[in-house]
Formats: structure tokens, sequence, C-alpha cells
């Protein structure tokens, strides 16, 4: 599993473009279809498709970043498809079951369970990954929060497409709306949660590491309630603004690091 990525060429830094422009370009073609022919069978796959493009196009905006990561992007896509299964199915469960009590909890409980279960998939590789790099951590943190977010908004996709009797246009307005805000929610929330989980698990449980996940974990959850508790455009933008910076800001000073590191052993 260990992959060293020293160096970013213009395609892998770019490669986000080719996903972005050939999923919407396939999105589009099962679009027209659809409403020149009026095919329900071609609902599902315009629904997957309009569900997986936005996170598939952030996942490979991260894997192209200057950073170092210790695993192949089979194992990312692996996690993206098994963690996301995982976490949609352990959260809908623990939600159905704990949450009817929890009153104005609720939404706390919320962030808790789906941020922990999206955790999952990074947690269990900590287990036969050697090569723990905190950079690691983040991008699988993200590929899981992608699969959560495409199968979430496949269901949300579903329900808007039941409830109109029909209607595309409520379909095309979920999947636009999820797809350019899922980056900045269940994707950066799972990419801080798992970087700073790998960063506690590479220094050996240090209290101190471990103390810093489980300020992120919190910061995390807090965003996540506070998401799901506000239904204002403004409210909506600067939590977007505030996750996303937390991402940035993350990987930057792992990129500087690892600059660092490497102008120290090109000393020696």
């Amino acid at each position: 599993m260990r992959t060293e990525n020293l160096t970013r060429t213009a395609t892998g830094r770019w490669a986000w473009v080719l996903v972005l422009v050939v999923g919407l370009g396939l999105f589009e073609s099962v679009r027209r279809v659809l409403l020149d022919t009026e095919n329900p069978n071609l609902v599902p796959s315009l629904i997957l498709l309009g569900a997986v493009v936005g996170p598939a196009t952030f996942v490979a905006f991260v894997w192209g970043r200057r950073l170092s990561f210790g695993v192949d992007p089979v194992l990312v896509g692996l996690v993206a498809c098994v963690g996301g299964v995982v976490g949609v199915v352990t959260a809908g469960s623990l939600e159905y079951d704990v949450l009817k009590d929890l009153g104005p909890l609720q939404m706390v409980g919320v962030g808790v369970i789906e941020e922990t279960c999206k955790l999952l998939g990074p947690a269990v590789l900590l287990l036969f990954v050697t090569d723990k790099r905190t950079a690691t951590g983040l991008l699988l943190g993200v590929a899981s929060g992608a699969g959560f977010a495409a199968l979430e908004t496949m269901g949300y996709a579903l329900v808007a497409f039941l409830k109109s009797q029909g209607n595309i246009g409520a379909v095309d307005q979920t999947l636009l709306l999820r797809g350019v805000l899922s980056p900045a929610t269940h994707m950066a929330w799972t990419g801080l949660t798992a970087a700073a989980l790998w960063a506690a698990a590479r220094r050996r449980g240090r209290s101190r590491a471990v103390g810093r996940f489980v300020a992120v974990f919190i910061v995390a959850v807090a965003l996540h309630a506070t998401w799901d508790s506000l239904g204002t455009p403004i409210a909506y933008i600067v939590l977007a603004a505030v996750s996303l910076g937390l991402l940035w800001y993350t990987a930057h000073r792992m990129a500087r690091y690892r600059s660092a590191y490497g102008r120290r052993a090109r000393a020696f």
C-alpha cells in the first residue's frame, strides 16, 4: 500500500478538471435523453451521476495537491465506496433508534453519530497501513465523506423526485445544491477528523495529539450540528467558508512541513 507521491505532475494536479468535465458531460447526456424520451428507467442513472460528480471531483482535487500520501487511488476509491455505505447504514440505524428521545439535542446527536460513522473506514485502515502519514488520513477522510455524501444525496434526490411527482427540475436543484455543498460539509469535516486521528496514531497516542483529535472532532460535530440547525443561505455560506478554510489550513500546514522536511533531508 506504500506509495511515494513526492512530486505532482501537471496531469495529477488538474485531474479534477477532467473528472468534473467528463462527469458533467455524462450527466447532461442522460438528462437530455430522459427529458426527450420521458423514460423513467433513466432516473436512477441521472441521480447516481448527479450525486457522484461533485464528491469525486473534490477527492481528485485533494489527491492532486502537493502532499505525500501512503495509499494508492484504488484504496481511496474502496474507502469511498465501502466507507460511505457502512457510514450511511450505521448512522441511519443509530439515528433511528437513539435520536427520537434526545429532544432539543437531536442535531448534536446527529453530528456525533454521523461524524463517528464516517471515521470508521479511515480508523480501520490504521490497523493495516504501515505508513501513517497525516496527509493519508486527510485524503481517506475526504474519500469516506465523499461516499457518505454521495449516497445521502441520492436519497434526497429520490425523495425530491417522488414528492414532486416526477419533476426533473426538483431533482436537478437537489443535486446541484448538495453537489456544491458536499465538499464544505461531510468531506471537509471527515477530512479534518481523520487527519487528526492519523496524526494521533502516528505519534503513538501521545496525550497532546489525542487531545488535538478530540478538539477537532468536537469542532466537526459543532459545525455539523449548526449546519443542520440553521437553514438560511447566509449561514450555509459562513459555515462552508469556515469548514473549507479549516481544511485548506490543515492541508497547507502539511504541505509546508513536507517541504521543510524535504529541504532538511537534502541538506544532509
